[in-house]
This record gives structure tokens, C-alpha cells and sequence, in this order.
């Protein structure tokens, strides 16, 4: 059927970008920057941008940003509902890779990186920021300085030689 002929309602609409990345029933781990930025963004939406959008909710467009600001902030809400602060600084144990560290290490191909392990909802890729349930993160959590991993990756397995491990 055409959309229309079809009534659209906001419960309608689904959260395709904000997947959920969370293992059932785990806490959505955070550092307290990430914490802090998710909070920022929640009252950023709440008290600036969704007021004129209020405001401003005769045109169409302004009606479907609405829409997804109020889904944002609900997700976001419903995230920090469920946030527990995990912070680096206080990891004991630092000669191995846990939540917070910051990991240099050598691909098979002899080049360097450095990731560090966050949440889930403040990972940024284009800033060395992995998931704690990302892959990469998953083959070096509980290891420490000079060993090698096995990291699955879609051409294969590939071995990775742990360098340095920081928390910052």
C-alpha cells in the first residue's frame, strides 16, 4: 500500500539508528567523559533543540526532525537508565587490557594502532574509540604488554602483537 494511504504515527516509526549493541541484560558500561557527552547531547535535545522545533512544527520537515529528536532523547534516557560509570583511573590491575585502556598494537602487517575501550554508546571510530563488545576489544580484553591475539576479522584470523597498554 502506498504510505499515503497509510496513517503514519511516531510508534510506528522504529529506532533503525540507534541499535542496540548491548548484550541482553548487561549494564551499558561508560567512561565518565562518555557518560558526560551522552548527557550533554541529552539536554542539548531536551532544552534547546526540541523547543524550536515545538515551536516551529507547522512545516513538514520540522515535524519529522520532532519525531527523531523525541525518539533520541528517549533512547538516551533509556541508556542512562542503565549506565553504570566505569572509571579508568581506578583499574587496579593495568598490565592488562580491560574497560578504559588505551591499546597500541601491531597488525600482521607490522602496522601500528591504538584503540581505546569504551561503551557502547560513546565509541567513535575516527577517534581510536572501540566498543567494549567490538571484536577488536574482545580479543584483547585480559591480555597484557608483548603477547599475541587472534583477532577475527572478515578475510580471516589475523594475529596481533600487544605493544603498550595505558589507562589514561
Amino acid at each position: 500500500m502506498n504510505k499515503a494511504f497509510t496513517k503514519e504515527t511516531e510508534t510506528e516509526e522504529a529506532l533503525p539508528e540507534f541499535v542496540n549493541a548491548l548484550p541482553v541484560g548487561m549494564k551499558n558500561y561508560m567512561t565518565p567523559e562518555g557518560a558526560a557527552r551522552l548527557k550533554d547531547e541529552f539536554a542539548k535535545l531536551r532544552d534547546v533543540e526540541r523547543p524550536k522545533l515545538v515551536a516551529a512544527k507547522e512545516n513538514a520537515p520540522a515535524k519529522k526532525r520532532l519525531r527523531e529528536v523525541d525518539q533520541r532523547i528517549q533512547y538516551i534516557a533509556q541508556r542512562l537508565q542503565i549506565t553504570e560509570i566505569v572509571d579508568p583511573r581506578r583499574q587496579k590491575n593495568r598490565d592488562e587490557i580491560y574497560f578504559g585502556a588505551s591499546v597500541t598494537y601491531a597488525d600482521g602487517a607490522g602496522g601500528e594502532h591504538l584503540v581505546r575501550i569504551v561503551g557502547v554508546d560513546e565509541a567513535r571510530q575516527e577517534s581510536g574509540e572501540v566498543s567494549w563488545v567490538s571484536p577488536i576489544a574482545r580479543a584483547l580484553t585480559g591480555a597484557g604488554e608483548g603477547e599475541v591475539v587472534k583477532l577475527l576479522n572478515p578475510s580471516g584470523i589475523e594475529e596481533i602483537e600487544i605493544l603498550k597498554i595505558e589507562y589514561l
